[in-house]
């Protein structure tokens, strides 16, 4: 049976901002290739909390790295466990370290990275730019005054500073770009933990006078901020890939072998063109309050749900991972059963417990909740409260009767009815099946029972990513 696809999100943290330290990756001291991930059952990568590598948008999960991983993950039939790096400086180290089998982030390739790490395929081609300010007044020059204004030709910089990531392909760039030209270019070295678009927003907010990024990155950013000017090459065009340790051959077999296939199919590209090439919807998210680059909010309706869940007794973020499931914080949402308003409320459910008006959203959290909390006490006999927040959860989405009947046929067949995850969680996707729902001990019949097993895996998969970048 093939697996599914759990996510499990953990937070990297910096060492410290000033270690100079650099750890010798010249030669990886962990034996872990593609046997003893399978055998583990899961690919653990790192990735880039970045506005395209990673990151949430209106409770949703996106990236171009993440979309790409799921698919991995998916044709490699093994759990996906994401690590979030703070210290992009650091990436490699996790990877040399064996904290991770793969490191899913735009690394150019280079001969120095290609002694200490081995590189997938590529993923795509891009070329380093230089990243300045245009004029505060820009819109009122002709474009002749705002060349005459920038620099137009790499060899301008001698003299100045440009603003980099110390151990970033970018910074070496810099190096050798200075020697090509003959002259000294100040390199002013930045923390890892700034990611590149934190610091092309440097340049924007006059922090800094100019940086160096891939294309691909610095244009999608100056749709943006119009005031950037990105358009002057600063490198030949380069090779962006992943990374795995030289000693993970076949692992790196597998994942070249999907990328191949993958770049034969429209959604490889689909998924580029999305992160990288639409404009409007970049625009877009970098305005949003939603979006958790910009604020550490979910929805719009954060406040109510804060309040709704201190009285169940639940994490927020929690509660709010349930009713995104439920209707993606659309209140006037409407299922095909019936049910509507953010909680997704039933008609007969909503009358009984006296909510008028389920596109309202208080009125909605009010009822939802309350429905919630009654399912919770049915569960008392559940000690773990993890486990007792699953069977109500389950309970809301297919029905109190239908759990009873899952852990009733636990019961029957020696599992613990106690308990959801490895127990009830089963029995309740086997009662799907006639040779189950016909069993003496069930009462209410057949459940889709793939759909609540997801539903309450889903909420906490997506419960675990809040947790890591919303406080």
């Amino acid at each position: 049976m093939t697996k599914r696809i759990r996510i499990l999100i953990i937070c990297c943290l910096c060492l410290s901002a000033c270690q100079t330290k650099k750890t010798d990756l010249k030669e990886a001291t962990i034996s872990r290739d593609f046997d003893e991930i399978v055998a583990d059952g899961k690919l653990k990568v790192l990735i880039a909390y970045s506005a395209t590598s990673y990151f949430l948008y209106r409770g949703q999960t996106m990236g171009y790295e993440y979309d790409l991983l799921k698919r991995l993950a998916k044709q490699l039939n093994l759990e996906l466990e994401l690590k979030v790096s703070r210290n992009l400086d650091e990436m490699l180290d996790e990877l040399k370290n064996g904290n991770v089998d793969l490191v899913a982030h735009g690394l150019a390739i280079t001969q120095e990275r290609k002694k200490k790490v081995a590189f997938t395929s590529y993923l795509y081609l891009t070329k380093q730019v230089l990243v300045q300010r245009k004029p505060d007044n820009w819109r009122q020059l002709t474009v002749d005054n705002i060349k005459a204004s920038i620099i137009q030709d790499p060899i301008e910089l001698i003299g100045d500073t440009v603003s980099v990531r110390a151990n970033s392909s970018y910074f070496k760039r810099m190096i050798n770009l200075s020697k090509e030209i003959g002259g000294n270019i100040i390199i002013d070295s930045l923390e890892g933990g700034l990611s590149t678009d934190e610091i092309i927003k440097q340049v924007v907010d006059k922090k800094i006078k100019y940086t160096v990024a891939d294309g691909n990155l610095a244009r999608i950013n100056a749709s943006h901020y119009p005031i950037l000017d990105v358009s002057i090459p600063v490198s030949f065009s380069q090779r962006i890939s992943w990374a795995v340790r030289k000693n993970s051959p076949v692992l790196l077999q597998e994942i070249n072998k999907w990328i191949e296939e993958e770049k034969k199919g429209s959604d490889y590209y689909v998924i580029y063109n999305k992160y990288f090439e639409n404009k409007r919807s970049f625009k877009r998210r970098a305005k949003s309050e939603f979006y958790s680059l910009n604020n550490n909010q979910i929805s719009a309706y954060d406040t109510l749900i804060k309040e709704h869940a201190k009285e169940l007794g639940w994490d927020w973020r929690l509660l709010a991972s349930l009713i995104y499931q439920e209707s993606q914080f659309q209140p006037k949402d409407t299922s095909w059963a019936g049910a509507k308003g953010l909680m997704q409320m039933m008609p007969s459910t909503a009358k009984e417990l006296g909510i008028k008006d389920r596109e309202n959203p208080e009125e909605s959290l009010h009822g939802g909740t309350a429905y919630l909390e009654r399912l919770y006490k049915n569960f008392e006999p559940v000690t773990d409260s993890v486990q007792r927040i699953k069977f109500t959860m389950a309970s809301y989405n297919c029905g109190y009767q239908h759990v009873k009947d899952a852990q009733s046929l636990a019961e029957f067949r020696g599992l613990d009815k106690y308990t959801w995850d490895g127990n009830v969680d089963k029995m309740i996707l086997a009662l799907s099946n006639p040779e189950n729902y016909n069993n003496e001990v069930v009462q209410y019949g057949y459940v889709r029972g793939t759909e609540t097993y997801d539903y309450v895996s889903e909420i906490f998969k997506r419960y675990t990513l809040y947790s890591t970048l919303i406080n």
